[in-house]
């Protein structure tokens, strides 16, 4: 059977990586509009949110385990067309209950594309090229979720929210099709189990491995890192420091380069721990300084500048620690990449709240070095102390292979 060539893989698996941050994000600048559309409250349209987030940490659940047992493709077409569906009921919803309804649905399919996409490139690569190949998967995912409101934010005033989700409707057209195209990277002898109860016992057997565990909280509350930034930057920047929309756009767009630079660059690092605990240690540094500073009521270039240095230094864990991860759960590729994914969209969804407690600034600091500071811990408990000094000694300077 014929192969798909490696820039068809990096621009399906691309694509399907930014797809669900694109589902959560991409309409949050027509909130204001839905609310006045479906005649509710703000609450109420922002409950679509929640469930698209609930729904891209259950899919992958679900998804991941079927991947293992079905092979990558079969599972990837029924998401595209779940999505396909769900996105035509969320844009003829006769009401706000409806929905939220189909939203859930849309983010159950949206991270079937997220947690495939890990694993197909788990299925083809190994070492250094897996490492290369997540890079990209990494950067995306850290670019998509910063993105993706700057996208809709662009459209808003001419097409309005139905035209955003039409424009979504037509990206998973074009993921279906790409989809078929695909040619299976799971042989069937390789897939894992023959019922039900022995599909999801893989879910077990990844959370015995404490190597695996360690590295998934790390990007977990690196994650936290990145969605508490995204909860609390509008408020931060436009109301705190007075900036207009427009100039908090820029400021998006600049930090999502950032993240994408930094899980570009990560690859250069000889080993992707080394990459991961450099990222670490600098995400925490900085989270620390961030924290004194906007206690402090720091200016507002001292904080965009302390974001950068956040965000790069946490866009440098990305890649390789999922690159870590699946590594060491290989043969449970499909479950293993479930849960790195759901549990950090879960850590996203838990964290976010938490910077609208009290003062944003006080609030948004801290979360940030607690954050940071766990992600860091998890780490050196994943490496042991012996590891960490290798690491850090002769592991860390760029541009060895």
């Amino acid at each position: 059977m014929k192969e798909n060539s490696k820039i068809f893989l990096l621009i399906l698996l691309g694509m399907l990586t930014a797809f669900g941050p694109f589902v959560t994000d991409m309409y949050l600048p027509t909130l204001p509009a839905m609310g006045q559309y479906f005649n509710t409250t703000s609450s109420m349209v922002q409950l679509g949110l929640t469930t698209s987030m609930t729904g891209l940490a259950a899919g992958q659940l679900l998804f991941g385990p079927l991947s293992d047992r079905y092979g990558r493709k079969r599972p990837l077409v029924v998401a595209m067309w779940l999505f396909i569906v769900s996105t035509l009921c969320c844009i003829f919803a006769k009401n706000i209950g409806q929905f939220v309804a189909f939203r859930l649905v849309q983010g159950i399919a949206g991270a079937g594309g997220i947690v495939i996409s890990r694993s197909i490139a788990t299925d083809k690569y190994a070492g250094r090229e897996l490492a290369k190949m997540l890079a990209v998967i990494g950067a995306i995912n850290g670019i998509a979720p910063v993105a993706a409101p700057i996208v809709g934010g662009a459209f808003t005033e001419s097409i309005g929210w139905q035209g955003i989700f039409c424009i979504l409707l037509g990206l998973g057209t074009l993921l279906l099709a790409g989809s078929y195209r695909f040619r299976e990277s799971l042989p069937r002898e390789q897939r894992l189990a023959t019922g039900w109860g022995d599909t999801f016992r893989g879910f077990k057997t990844a959370l015995r491995d404490r190597n695996y565990v360690c590295y998934v909280l790390q990007m977990g509350f690196a994650q936290g890192v990145l969605f508490a930034y995204i909860a609390s930057s509008p408020f931060i920047v436009q109301q705190h420091y007075g900036f207009s929309p427009f100039a908090f756009s820029l400021c998006f767009a600049v930090n999502a380069v950032s993240i994408g630079v930094a899980a570009a660059l990560s690859v250069k690092f000889r080993r992707p721990e080394s990459s991961t605990l450099a990222g670490c240690v600098g995400m925490t540094l900085t989270a620390f300084v961030a924290c004194c500073a906007l206690i402090s009521g720091c200016s507002f270039w001292v904080y965009e500048g302390l974001l950068l240095i956040l965000l790069f230094t946490m866009g440098m864990t990305f890649t390789s620690t999922t690159a870590l991860a699946m590594e060491s759960q290989r043969h449970n590729a499909g479950t293993a990449s479930a849960l790195l994914g759901a549990i950090g969209f879960a850590f996203g969804g838990l964290v976010s709240p938490l910077v609208g407690i009290g003062d944003i600034l006080t609030s948004t600091g801290v979360t940030f070095a607690t954050c940071a500071f766990c992600s860091l811990g998890c780490m050196l408990l994943a490496l042991g102390r012996r590891k960490t000094k290798v690491y850090l000694t002769s592991g860390l300077p760029l541009g060895h292979k």
